[in-house]
């Protein structure tokens, strides 16, 4: 199976190994070690078996309170960690936005012009700047360095945004190329956008342009960039954010690697 490619479970779209990506250096990220998905609160009970034949140790839950009080994550015999990235989020980001499905016109007003991809934007710069989000990739990255905890998955609602950082930063600092990084990253437009077929249409029938969504429910390279960019301007490099950004100690950083790469 080629690096980046979708683990076929119906209910659970955009499940990914973070494995098989070759590093600078010649070594490669291990494969069944890192897995990203969407919540796991719409599995089946056969894909339910399924995932739990991953033998997942932890899961890491990246969606705020009321996120996952609306839809749990169903049992798949993993300890599961909730880390609520947009904590400090103060304002109206695009999960709100998307919760007005049933209002096409109050939609298309607040994203029409180009406003939904620069909502996205200004989103992934928060995944950098907010305290909660570096408290939470801290402590993410903090316990898949330690031992026994792997293999682990790691998610938000849609798998895109929060998750998407975390496999990014992941990636990059385990040394993949950048441009694996983004292909990697613009996967989800692939393997997710099929999946929310039902709701696109949920919205055409109620008066809405789908087309209209396709900033807020897709993915951009513009979004990853805004991201990268702004770790590298706060801290030099990826290194840089994971110590100082991240509050990660050396020895943590080395466990990390340890855990994650071959050769």
């Amino acid at each position: 199976m080629a690096p980046g490619a979708n683990i076929p479970v119906a209910s659970l779209p955009n499940l990914r190994d973070l494995g098989g990506y070759e590093t600078a250096d010649g070594a490669a990220v291990k494969r069944g070690r890192l897995y990203r998905s969407v919540l796991l609160g719409r599995l089946t009970d056969a894909d339910l078996e399924r995932v739990r034949r991953l033998g997942l140790r932890k899961i890491f839950d990246f969606r705020t309170a009321d996120e996952f009080e609306a839809t749990p994550d169903r049992d798949v015999g993993a300890v599961g960690i909730n880390l609520n990235v947009l904590a400090d989020r103060t304002g109206e980001g695009p999960a709100s936005l998307l919760a007005k499905m049933d209002d096409p016109e109050a939609l298309h007003a607040a994203l029409a012009d180009g406003q939904g991809g620069e909502m996205m934007r200004t989103a992934y710069s928060e995944l950098i700047e907010l305290p909660s989000a570096n408290q939470a990739y801290g402590t993410f990255f903090r316990s898949v360095a330690e031992s026994g905890s792997l293999p682990a998955l790691f998610h938000c609602t849609t798998g895109k945004d929060r998750t998407g950082w975390a496999a990014a930063a992941t990636l990059l600092f385990l040394g993949v190329g950048e441009e694996d990084v983004y292909h990697d990253y613009l996967q989800t437009n692939e393997q997710l956008w099929p999946a929310l077929k039902p709701y696109l249409e949920q919205f055409e029938r109620a008066g809405g342009d789908p087309e209209i969504l396709r900033p807020v429910l897709g993915v951009d390279r513009s979004y990853l960039e805004t991201a990268v960019g702004l770790m590298r301007g706060k801290y030099g490099s990826i290194d840089g954010y994971m110590r100082d950004g991240l509050g990660l100690e050396d020895q943590v950083l080395e466990a990390l690697r340890d855990q994650m790469l071959d050769g």
